[in-house]
């Protein structure tokens, strides 16, 4: 099982930027799909962006497209989420997740699909 571990949430200004970072353990990622999703309290978790094992592909929510670039260090064993011209509406705990088994392009913003999860970093925007 691999461990996930989200770093560099915190306090971002409206039109800043913020880069969460999210480390595997245990095991590599190196062959799996990543993505972040967005989860306020007692909600469903809302897809932020995905990243194929490759890194060829990548996949980002309407809302967040052309302002957030998601990449990943498979030597490092880590994903990044680099979040520029940010919001206050995307103040909210962001969760790194994995997969265990290849998807399709239609599969990426399903949280279904998706087996281990961090603990999420949380995110605020002030306006």
């Amino acid at each position: 099982q691999v461990q996930l571990v989200e770093s560099g949430g915190g306090l971002g200004q409206a039109g800043g930027s913020l880069r969460l970072s999210c480390a595997a353990s245990g095991r590599t990622f190196s062959n799996n799909a990543v993505a972040w999703f967005r989860r306020a309290p007692r909600k469903d978790g809302v897809f932020v962006a995905a990243i194929s094992w490759s890194g060829g592909s990548s996949h980002y929510a309407d809302s967040v497209r052309g302002r957030f670039t998601i990449s990943r260090d498979n030597a490092k064993n880590t994903v990044y989420l680099q979040m520029n011209r940010l919001r206050p509406e995307g103040t909210d705990v962001y969760y790194c997740t994995t997969s265990t088994v290849p998807l399709l392009d239609n599969e990426y913003d399903d949280w279904a699909v998706y087996t281990s999860w961090g603990r999420g970093t949380q995110v605020t925007v002030s306006s």
